[in-house]
């Protein structure tokens, strides 16, 4: 029993040093996704009051606007609790995963882990991890809006840093308010690991078994590159939804209002509104994740993934 927790926090370990080293790397890139799909909420209600025409911002020049217009560290707000969500959102999905593959589900006989059960286990690990980390992912959100809010909206600022947020959501909305928007949230979870854990695991071990490679980094990016493209297309309807709602936790009674909001006001190509920065972010994120992954278990002396 201590042998199978001790290898539970080594996994969980692993995984979450290497989800910190990615996290950091690419974080510009997700307040940018972040900003692009607020924009459309936003736009859309401007719009509705006014017969002056929104301008929109693409990924670049809303990168640049922060820059420009909030100072440089701002690509960076956010960052504290984001890193603490990944900590325990990868730890937790990544271990879980394992498990599933290794003691539940199992592989077949001659070692082959069948898609379905891939699928299975990918979902299960993402919605699992993400409903843990949930209220560090509100956190964040709300947090990489307040540059805008407070430079250039002029509206009073909602939070001074990490903890103090915790404690507004608590005193607003009761502990409870800590999983606003938790649905949409483990939803984008269970698909992006669908999307990232599935394809890695499957791509890889084809890879493998079907080339003359090796285990080694050159099999590590191939893989991750597949797994970040599939993640970010079928996750980003769902991510759309969920930014929304933790940016703005009273204006939507749910999920499927705001998805009908959406899709009434702007379209359904508006669920895909930041598709761009999220791939563009996906892609050197898991391949960050996956090298340092892989690297960190070979230097302790485990086998790959």
């Amino acid at each position: 029993m201590a042998a199978e927790r001790n290898g539970f926090l080594r996994k969980f370990g692993f995984s979450s040093a290497a989800a910190t080293v990615a996290e950091t790397v690419t974080f510009p890139l997700d307040i940018t996704k972040t900003r692009l799909q607020i924009q459309g909420e936003r736009a859309s209600m401007v719009a509705s009051s006014s017969t002056q025409p929104v301008a929109y911002r693409g990924m670049i020049k809303t990168a640049t606007g922060i820059v420009e217009e909030e100072g440089l560290k701002n690509l960076w707000k956010g960052v504290t609790p984001a890193i603490m969500r990944h900590v325990v959102y990868t730890g937790s999905r990544m271990t879980v995963y394992e498990f599933l593959r290794n003691n539940v589900l199992k592989r077949d006989p001659d070692g082959r882990f069948p898609l379905w059960k891939s699928v299975i286990s990918g979902m299960s690990a993402g919605a699992l991890g993400q409903f843990i980390s949930s209220p560090t992912d509100l956190v964040k959100v709300q947090m990489q809006m307040e540059g805008r809010r407070v430079l250039i909206e002029k509206r009073p600022p909602r939070v001074r840093g990490t903890f103090h947020a915790f404690r507004n959501i608590v005193d607003k909305y009761g502990f409870r308010g800590l999983w606003k928007g938790w649905l949409p949230n483990v939803q984008r979870a269970a698909l992006v690991n669908m999307g990232d854990l599935t394809t890695y695991d499957t791509v890889k071990h084809n890879l493998l078994k079907h080339t003359r490679l090796e285990d080694n980094w050159i099999v590590h990016s191939m893989s991750s590159v597949c797994s970040g493209l599939v993640a970010a297309t079928i996750s980003t309807p769902a991510d759309v939804i969920k930014t929304r709602i933790m940016n703005n936790p009273s204006g939507y009674q749910g999920a499927v209002e705001c998805f009908m909001l959406a899709v009434h006001r702007e379209g359904l190509l508006s669920l895909y509104k930041g598709w761009l920065p999220t791939w563009t972010r996906m892609a050197p994120w898991s391949l960050t994740f996956w090298l340092s992954y892989e690297e960190i278990r070979k230097l302790c002396g485990q086998s790959g993934f």
